[in-house]
């Protein structure tokens, strides 16, 4: 089973995300569930989602505590949740920050994962190019099928295609689009340095 934990603020699409990386993994016939998890359910408050793939039947119904890989939506959690909480050194981490990790504080911590398993996406400006609002989201799902290679990114457009009406989801898919070439182009290069 590949566990999802997905951290951000209300307003982000946190709980979307999480229903779409389920729907995109069900489409590719696994089983798949979406939960949230509210400390407050106002604009702007931490928000906390998680997914869970496998390909057998799902039982588990607790939060997710032992991620396989973490999507921060928000960069301004990074030193205000522990969102790094229960991830193995071999997890997946996908940051939504056009910053470095040094400027971000995170340069030494993030030195025991992987590194080809860590990356950030400027996700709010890819939606901001392509949706024309501050919802990361969708580039993030983009992002962790690019950098997971768990689910395609035929099944995550599937899967926003499916939430959003036709307009909407035609510039998610084009935001999703575009940050999974920039993750697959980023691990290309680091593989030829």
């Amino acid at each position: 089973m590949f566990q999802v934990r997905i951290h951000g603020r209300g307003g982000q699409g946190v709980v979307t995300a999480a229903e779409m990386l389920s729907t995109a993994a069900f489409l590719e016939g696994r089983h798949s569930q979406a939960f949230p998890s509210f400390g407050s359910e106002r604009t702007g408050a931490p928000v906390v989602a998680f997914c869970r793939i496998a390909d057998h039947e799902i039982r588990l119904r607790e939060p997710v505590m032992h991620p396989d890989a973490i999507i921060v939506q928000d960069p301004t959690l990074l030193h205000q949740v522990d969102v790094f909480g229960g991830l193995s050194d071999d997890g997946y981490v996908i940051i939504n920050t056009l910053r470095s990790f040094h400027a971000l504080g995170l340069s030494e911590y993030l030195q025991r994962f992987r590194p080809e398993r860590v990356i950030s996406v400027p996700a709010t400006e890819l939606a901001m190019e392509h949706v024309g609002r501050p919802v990361p989201n969708a580039p993030l799902l983009g992002a962790f099928a690019a950098l997971s290679g768990l689910l395609s990114l035929d099944s995550v457009n599937a899967a926003i295609r499916e939430k959003f009406p036709a307009t909407i989801a035609a510039s998610n898919v084009a935001a999703t689009s575009e940050a999974y070439r920039i993750v697959r182009q980023t691990i290309e290069e680091a593989a030829h340095a």
